[in-house]
């Protein structure tokens, strides 16, 4: 007790002044939970969750559940300890992502504590996480110059994967489908320019500057992969139209958010896809989060009202809000555990991001108020421990299931009660605690936007706007063969070294009508092969003649 209570004296005093309806200072609570998830062998590794969700229902068979390490929650911890001012804690997790990182700088799906990965999928989130960690931490004033230079090859690292793998990411943050997902763009995005603020301070100016051109092309399309308008569920909303949950990641034209379908995990085979235009989820509000888009912008308030429409639930506490439309992930209607299929509940974290937004857009009293409705969500009997999800439905009392109280998921979840941590301290300052600086400067107050467009191989443009460059990027050395007349005259230009894996030149397309084509191959100066297939490009259209293009 007595060092549990030294412990709490170094924390900053954000305690809540009323508890609500919870019977506990959710703050202290939280803090304790975050720091007992910490392992002792492995400083600064922290699992998800010491709870297995639906536990009653699991056998010793199932060797990972919750006690595993995920990078992105053990940010998201790292920032609601930093939030409370827990400054030393939030450098042993630096430390401990600094040692747990691949070769190539991304961070296993979820690890065991000795770093050992666990499950295999690639989470583009989770690989920009700890950059943004590392800038918060600096704008805390918790790291010195020795340890920025150290932690400086971290940040290259996963910055050249990001730049290597991005934009499209094999899994979302709820680990479940590919593609362009507005949270993974925000939060990759802010990567790229924080890394920039990098390169700037190693006084690399060429690195610098091809970090902030990528981060506005990649800002510059967001609404091209993700916004869709003039939908059915748009119009009977009665908005223009709204940002999508994901965008399938083989389509890369402006109408690939209208087309294709998206899988829906943990359903029925018959219910297990849904059209793209059709999906939304609160993810959209990283947008704001992260500093991209401005509180007030129309398309967010546009999503908000979707959002607002399908996902949002008023329980006897306060609101809560649904991951997406059709999530599986949760116990059935008639309370029976989840069994890898069943109705995906309301999440409280949720409730936390959705006051962060309300923070952002200046209203201090909804965020206060969403404060409360999340203390109201703990298990105040006996412990005021945050869930992964609470029941969204009358009481089943059979089941031990009660309206807005913790449902058969994982209690506590790290994730909830950073998300709590970090809402207190916002509240405190009249700020969003973990906004970027740089994307704020950049895209809302600078404006910047991008006058390019990118091809390369994991993400084949079939058109570009009108006025706009084309930069043809390679993971190798090359030399790009390109035609702005049909082959009839063509020119040579080899590629330049990023220093990041990534080999690029840009083509003078902006001279190019609309309806115009560009061809081009490529001659890889290593290998002294030729790619053996011709490309091509629409000026303002895709180009839609395949066989001609051979694309």
């Amino acid at each position: 007790i007595r060092e549990w209570t030294a412990w709490q004296d170094t924390l900053d005093d954000l305690a809540a002044e009323t508890y609500g309806e919870c019977i506990h200072d959710l703050y202290r609570v939280s803090t304790q939970v975050l720091r007992t998830h910490e392992e002792k062998r492995f400083k600064g590794g922290a699992i998800a969750s010491l709870s297995t969700p639906w536990g009653t229902t699991k056998g010793d068979g199932d060797l990972g559940g919750y006690h595993l390490v995920w990078p992105r929650d053990l940010v998201e911890m790292a920032g609601g300890l930093l939030a409370a001012g827990a400054r030393k804690d939030v450098l042993r997790i630096l430390e401990y992502l600094h040692s747990t990182q691949e070769a190539d700088g991304h961070w296993p799906q979820n690890m065991w504590l000795d770093g050992s990965a666990y499950w295999t999928g690639i989470q583009m989130d989770e690989t920009a996480f700890p950059i943004l960690l590392l800038d918060l931490a600096k704008r805390e004033n918790i790291l010195s110059e020795a340890a920025l230079k150290r932690f400086s090859p971290m940040v290259q690292k996963a910055v050249g994967f990001i730049l290597r793998n991005g934009p499209v990411t094999q899994q979302d943050r709820w680990e479940e489908d590919a593609g362009f997902s507005p949270f993974t763009l925000a939060v990759e995005i802010s990567a790229l320019l924080v890394a920039a603020d990098f390169a700037k301070g190693n006084n690399d100016q060429e690195m610098m500057q091809y970090l902030l051109e990528i981060a506005d092309v990649w800002n510059t399309y967001i609404e091209r992969w993700t916004y869709v308008s003039g939908t059915e569920l748009a119009k009977q909303v009665g908005v223009e139209g709204y940002y999508v949950r994901i965008a399938p990641e083989d389509l890369a034209e402006a109408s690939s958010a209208m087309l294709g379908y998206v899988p829906i995990k943990n359903r029925p085979i018959e219910n297990s896809s849904l059209p793209a235009r059709e999906i939304v989820s609160p993810d959209a509000l990283a947008l704001v989060r992260f500093g991209l888009r401005a509180p007030d912008d129309p398309r967010i308030l546009n999503t908000v009202k979707v959002i607002d429409s399908l996902l949002k639930v008023e329980t006897p506490h306060g609101p809560c809000w649904h991951r997406y439309q059709c999530d599986g992930y949760g116990e059935h209607d008639d309370g029976t555990p989840f069994d890898g299929t069943g109705v995906g509940r309301a999440w409280p974290l949720l409730t936390g991001e959705r006051a962060h937004y309300a923070l952002a857009a200046g209203d201090h009293a909804a965020a206060k108020k969403l404060s409360e409705t999340i203390e109201a969500f703990s298990n105040t009997n006996p412990g005021g421990m945050l869930p992964e999800q609470i029941w969204d439905r009358p009481d089943l009392q059979s089941k031990q299931l009660y309206f807005g109280k913790p449902s058969g998921s994982a209690m506590p979840l790290v994730w909830a009660h950073a998300e709590y941590l970090k809402l207190r301290r916002s509240l405190v300052d009249g700020r969003v605690f973990d906004t970027p600086s740089q994307t704020v400067q950049r895209y809302q107050v600078d404006k910047k936007t991008s006058a390019k467009s990118i091809w390369r191989f994991n993400h084949k443009c079939r058109s570009f706007a009108v006025g706009n460059s084309v930069r043809i990027e390679t993971l190798a050395a090359a030399s790009i063969h390109w035609s702005m007349d049909g082959w009839q005259t063509y020119k040579d230009t080899p590629t330049s070294d990023t220093h990041f894996g990534i080999y690029f030149c840009d083509l003078p397309t902006h001279i190019m009508r609309e309806g115009e084509m560009l061809y081009f191959t490529i001659f890889w100066t290593d290998t002294k092969e030729w790619e053996n297939q011709d490309f091509c490009l629409t000026c303002g259209a895709p180009c839609l003649e395949k066989t001609r293009c051979g694309s």
